[in-house]
């Protein structure tokens, strides 16, 4: 968690409801003040939305009024939910990352809408903290690997089963595997069957990354900047044969650059 807002202050809260977790941020005069996560609720009311933002804000930013809003929702059911808790508390109209909203992106996505907020919002704040060329990895529910070139459009990307989400169905699906840490053993070769499970999944990913980016800088004919962001990226960033930069908090920041960008 970041410092709290200054007293009195006038911020703009950025709120990322991802499918595992929903993160806040507030921000005041371009910087990030606070932030905050909770696990994501699959069910819920705008009251209850509305109760669990006015809890984080008394964390981050108790003295703090929302001159703004944006929201980027991955859980189609959750956006109006969201949205409706955010009118609340945002003097001015709550903005929605989604088809409308300018980007100042170039693409080369067939179909632009098609991209998911969070995605976008990892490629603006990317372009804008990191330069282009620039590729991003956010390890969340799902591996989403992005790509900006060197004119700074957007190609591309992937994306895949995050290794949390293979871990779990590891050990849903075989009966006799045990949930397991996420962390790197000391070896490769496992030598109980949780060390097995964690190398497996750990260096697996490793390796996974590794092999991705290999195939992405061949595809472009440069070795872009990498920028790897969400759960376990420092654990990933760490073993990794490519050099990486942790930005953990750059979805957030990417909501804030589309926020300012589309402020009315």
């Amino acid at each position: 968690m970041l410092g709290q807002a200054r007293s009195g202050a006038q911020g703009v809260l950025a709120v990322d409801v991802g499918n595992t977790e929903t993160s806040f941020g507030v921000f005041e005069n371009g910087e990030l003040v606070g932030r905050r996560s909770l696990s994501t609720r699959q069910r819920l009311t705008p009251d209850e939305a509305l109760i669990s933002m006015r809890s984080v804000l008394s964390m981050i930013a108790p003295a703090a009024a929302m001159g703004g809003a944006i929201l980027s929702c991955v859980v189609p059911p959750l956006t109006e939910t969201w949205l409706q808790a955010l009118r609340e508390l945002s003097a001015t109209r709550p903005l929605v990352v989604g088809p409308g909203l300018k980007t100042g992106v170039r693409m080369r996505y067939r179909d632009p809408s098609e991209v998911g907020p969070d995605r976008m919002a990892d490629l603006v704040a990317a372009r804008e903290r990191y330069g282009a060329p620039v590729v991003v990895v956010d390890m969340g529910t799902t591996l989403n690997i992005e790509v900006v070139d060197s004119e700074g459009t957007f190609q591309g990307g992937l994306i895949a089963p995050g290794f949390r989400l293979g871990a779990r169905a590891l050990s849903q699906a075989a009966a006799r595997l045990p949930m397991i840490e996420l962390r790197a053993p000391q070896t490769v070769i496992g030598r109980s069957t949780r060390e097995a499970m964690q190398s497996g999944v750990v260096y697996g990913e490793v390796a996974r990354v590794d092999g991705l980016l290999d195939m992405v800088a061949n595809e472009l004919g440069e070795q872009p900047p990498v920028v790897l962001t969400g759960d376990g990226a420092s654990v990933i960033a760490a073993l990794l044969r490519h050099e990486a930069t942790v930005d953990e908090d750059l979805t957030l920041r990417g909501l804030y650059l589309l926020w300012k960008a589309n402020r009315r």
